[in-house]
């Protein structure tokens, strides 16, 4: 009973995972379009993309037992990025491709870093420890991203930035893996989820508060917004992409 609940969260973690990871293709599939990437940052995507190599790895068998389901989501996610990253540098300015392309090099460093010594240096319990810590802290970093658009959204008054169904399947993610790692008495998934289910609740309570709202002027939401968008270039998380 214990196994079929835990698979089972699993199984809608990854369907509303990977929701979150497919989302941008709205964003990408204008950038090829307009052949620019205009004003969307680059930042997002590499930083997804190192969450998903340390979670994955995290998850393989001679690191962690039963967690084929992060193993599976988490390399799919991966791919996903990686095709986002080729895309996003190939139509880049140069400026903004140099950044991107220097961003990726730091994230497979980091991966690299992370694996050698992983498998050198550590075995049994140590490794799994290491690892989880790892993927865990970057997996906060990237659930607490939305934090600058749950601040836009207080301030404007307007939720015209955060999307309900992505606020929802945010909170599904959350929670389905918060849940999943609770069975499995897994505190490397279960608290950064954990957080990211806290976040989500937040995003949709404040949904909920002003989805009748129309919001300030005109003036002061664009202000707001470039205020946010800064934020969001100094942030590190999938959700921060899916905004834009």
């Amino acid at each position: 009973m214990v196994n079929a609940a835990h698979f089972f969260f699993g199984v809608i973690g990854n369907a509303s995972g990977l929701f979150l990871f497919l989302a941008p293709t709205i964003t990408f599939k204008r950038i090829i379009k307009n052949k620019s990437t205009e004003q969307f940052s680059g930042v997002p995507y590499p930083m997804t993309l190192l969450n998903c190599l340390l979670s994955t790895w995290y998850g393989l068998p001679f690191v962690s037992p039963n967690n084929i389901l992060v193993v599976i989501i988490n390399g799919t996610g991966a791919l996903i990025e990686i095709v986002y990253v080729i895309i996003f540098i190939t139509y880049a300015p140069p400026k903004e491709r140099n950044k991107t392309l220097g961003l990726f090099s730091f994230v497979i460093a980091v991966f690299a870093i992370v694996v050698v010594i992983s498998l050198i240096a550590l075995h049994g319990n140590i490794r799994m420890v290491f690892c989880g810590m790892v993927a865990a802290v970057f997996s906060i970093i990237m659930y607490g991203s939305p934090l600058s658009i749950m601040k836009l959204v207080i301030k404007t008054k307007s939720v015209e930035f955060m999307p309900f169904y992505l606020s929802l399947f945010v909170f599904i993610c959350g929670t389905s893996w918060f849940i999943y790692g609770l069975i499995g008495h897994d505190p490397y998934l279960a608290v950064p989820n954990g957080i990211g289910s806290a976040l989500g609740t937040a995003q949709l309570i404040l949904y909920f508060m002003y989805r009748g709202n129309k919001g300030v002027s005109k003036e002061e939401t664009k202000a707001a917004t470039e205020e946010a968008a800064d934020t969001m270039e100094m942030g590190v998380a999938k959700a921060t992409s899916l905004e834009q």
